[in-house]
């Protein structure tokens, strides 16, 4: 849990915008395409898509655990994967907890959020298509390598 934190506060941007979004999501798109990934990649301001991209292989459901991964991250301004390990240490899912319905919300991983430094969550990137834990680790390590921050301080220990 203090690693996913460590993330939160480490991949923060300086400004974002939709030029941003743009060569974040094409960098996603391009290692999905280099590595045969089958996921579904959006980026969006809350209530606003400005990144789209679907590899073959997706489905309606990729869509739609992008909708509640995107939601879960707005919620709770954090992402959908330390909502997930949140959850996991009271031994509840999200429902019990806090009575969302699961058909607009969940705690799989795969759900960040976009910080800018001094106003704070403004959006997020989803990722639907690989195991949750992948999901979420394809978001970190884009954002890391975009904002120049040391990869081997925000990797997961394999007991996450």
């Amino acid at each position: 849990l203090s690693t996913l934190i460590h993330q939160e506060e480490m991949l923060q941007f300086d400004i974002f915008n939709e030029n941003i979004a743009w060569q974040l999501g094409s960098i996603i798109s391009e290692r999905a395409l280099a590595e045969c990934l089958p996921i579904a990649i959006e980026i969006r301001k809350f209530n606003q898509t400005i990144f789209f991209s679907g590899r073959h292989g997706i489905t309606l459901d990729h869509h739609d655990w992008i909708r509640r991964k995107a939601n879960t991250v707005q919620r709770f301004l954090r992402s959908s994967y330390r909502v997930g390990h949140e959850l996991a240490l009271e031994k509840i899912d999200i429902a019990q907890r806090y009575h969302l319905s699961p058909y607009d919300y969940t705690s799989a991983g795969g759900g960040f959020p976009i910080i800018v430094k001094n106003i704070g969550v403004i959006g997020s990137i989803s990722i639907s298509g690989l195991p949750e834990r992948q999901d979420h680790q394809l978001i970190v390590e884009t954002l890391a390598n975009f904002l120049g921050k040391d990869m081997n301080r925000l990797q997961l220990t394999d007991i996450i």
